[in-house]
């Protein structure tokens, strides 16, 4: 099984480490503080127009928790349209509604609008009660891909319930192991987690992709 690298960057810098470290995807955020926002449009043209892997856009208004109001929700979805029209591969985002629960009809719209670009459900799953039941709903409304930490703070401690999901996942959405993944822990997720797919921001201090570090991943993927 081919396993895949996706950086999450939050900033141009971090992208063109990711690009040049050899990741297969990029994340792209702002405001790295708060778990990642929706970034700046030039900011993304920038990179778009120098690098040719895919890049994945963070649909988030703000930081905080993941329920939204009617006017962030437009802002979503305005942020999707200008990304989509700008050659966007991907959009990042998760909506939950005031039970804590997924908000099928308002996520349902965003991956509708997105139209063909797969969408990723983020670490907002990690927030729920119930993952196998949230699972099936994410597979149910079209998301093709599924970013957690098994609804642990990290994905070592989340290790058995990534596990489970990610063979509860079969081929109908990728389970993407996220959550203080490193090159000193991804031998282990690797071998125990049935996923091609792992995430790390690849920061080792302030808030920029660390270029070894990212190398250092991707070889323990090969």
């Amino acid at each position: 099984m081919k396993r895949n690298l996706e950086i999450a960057c939050f900033n141009v810098e971090s992208a063109f480490a990711a690009h040049l470290a050899g990741a297969d995807r990029i994340e792209f955020c702002a405001n790295m503080e708060v778990g990642g926002t929706t970034p700046y449009l030039t900011d993304f043209l920038t990179i778009k127009s120098k690098i040719n892997i895919p890049i994945y856009i963070m649909i988030r208004p703000r930081g905080g928790d993941f329920i939204y109001s009617n006017a962030h929700f437009e802002q979503m979805r305005n942020s999707i349209i200008q990304f989509k029209n700008a050659g966007a591969n991907g959009f990042v985002f998760g909506i939950l509604n005031a039970n804590n629960e997924i908000d099928l009809n308002k996520n349902k719209q965003l991956i509708q609008l997105a139209d063909l670009i797969p969408c990723t459900f983020h670490k907002a799953f990690d927030e729920l009660k119930n993952p196998e039941i949230a699972l099936q709903q994410l597979i149910s409304i079209g998301f093709k891909n599924l970013l957690t930490s098994g609804m642990q703070p990290t994905a070592v401690k989340g290790l058995a319930l990534l596990k489970q999901l990610a063979i509860v996942a079969k081929n109908k959405i990728v389970v993407m192991v996220g959550g203080s993944v490193r090159s000193n822990n991804i031998n282990q997720l690797k071998n125990e987690i049935s996923s091609n797919w792992f995430h790390s921001s690849a920061i080792i201090q302030g808030n920029t992709a660390d270029l070894e570090e990212v190398k250092n991943l991707k070889k323990h993927l090969y």
